[in-house]
């Protein structure tokens, strides 16, 4: 899924538990990961449930694509997860780098609608996987 088909479906949904209800259906579309993937390396610090994301790097074509997988115990995580995916795997390091993921989660209201404890564990993916292009950026130069 697309973030222009996910920003299209949240425009249709007006009440937030729908929403809710629409993210949590985003999150069991996750490609499911390895037993090996679910690792300590993968597990992103700073979040109140557990969050794994792990990397993979497509470098065929030049510039290194970064795609990503993700996993939590907690659906409407998942589902932030999904979103977050959206916006950045498939993309080049520069790309990643470039993008304000936090600003399109706000611009789809989720600022108001996230306890403090959820908004802290979604930063702390955002700059996981700004972590993880620069140090995909400093293995190819």
């Amino acid at each position: 899924m697309t973030i222009d088909e996910i920003r299209d479906n949240f425009a249709l949904l007006d009440e937030w538990d729908d929403r809710y209800r629409y993210v949590i259906e985003l999150g069991r579309t996750l490609d499911p990961m390895t037993e090996d993937e679910h690792s300590a390396a993968n597990k992103v610090q700073g979040c109140a449930s557990q969050v794994w994301l792990s990397r993979d790097i497509d470098r065929r074509n030049g510039e290194p694509v970064l795609n990503f997988k993700g996993d939590s115990d907690a659906h409407i995580v998942r589902g932030l997860i999904a979103i977050l995916l959206a916006l950045q795997s498939g993309k080049t390091a520069r790309e990643v780098l470039s993008a304000d993921p936090i600003a399109v989660f706000d611009e789809l209201g989720f600022r108001e609608h996230l306890t403090p404890q959820r908004s802290n564990g979604l930063r702390a993916m955002v700059e996981r996987i700004k972590n993880d292009a620069r140090e995909t950026l400093a293995e190819t130069t």
